[in-house]
């Protein structure tokens, strides 16, 4: 599959790499995207400053932007976090998307957001301050209302990116169990994949 991979509010940390690297080995084509200019941050205050004087708008621009050469392939967008939210958005809005993998975040859906059949995974912690459970029972009503086809996976005690080894987070049960989760949805996408002619 062709991945486009979101960093999180702490920036393109090895941690995204290792993930990019994982999913070569596993046959992925996978790109990473810098959405903020190679800063990278270990305190979260500081992150989300810097995130919003990027701004929400400025963020997405940049991720549009990185993901229009390679959309016709056909991309599975993912993201951690913030990178999920992004990826989140761009899969709705790309009639071409075929998947959509979700570690760590959600984000709003737009009232008019129509998919066909969208094959989506979400991972998140349990409990999650970012992703509380009344907010991802709307959240997975208004996907299933858009034509996405979504699963969700709750990792009980984990932190909120418990898949990035350098964050206090960091769970490496829970993170295991993601990524053994998350090369079996995109190895079935994979064989779901029309063949080429």
């Amino acid at each position: 599959m062709n991945i486009m991979l979101f960093h999180s509010t702490f920036g393109p940390r090895p941690a995204v790499g290792r993930a990019a690297d994982r999913l070569r080995e596993a046959g992925h084509e996978v790109w990473t995207p810098d959405l903020f200019g190679g800063r990278t941050f270990d305190a979260v205050e500081e992150a989300m400053a810097f995130q919003d004087e990027i701004g929400k708008d400025e963020l997405l621009k940049r991720a549009v932007l990185a993901a229009a050469p390679y959309s016709e392939r056909g991309l599975v967008y993912a993201g951690f976090s913030l990178g999920a939210s992004i990826a989140q958005t761009l899969a709705l809005g790309d009639d071409k998307a075929r998947g959509l993998l979700l570690l760590h975040g959600t984000s709003d859906i737009a009232a008019n957001a129509s998919v066909d059949d969208l094959p989506v995974q979400l991972h998140v912690a349990e409990p999650d301050p970012f992703e509380t459970d009344d907010w991802l029972s709307a959240w997975y009503l208004q996907m299933g209302r858009a034509g996405a086809d979504v699963e969700i996976y709750r990792y009980a005690g984990a932190g909120h990116l418990y898949t990035d080894p350098g964050l206090p987070d960091y769970d490496a049960e829970a993170a295991e169990a993601t990524w053994r989760v998350a090369l079996g949805f995109l190895e079935g996408l994979q064989q779901a994949q029309p063949a080429a002619r």
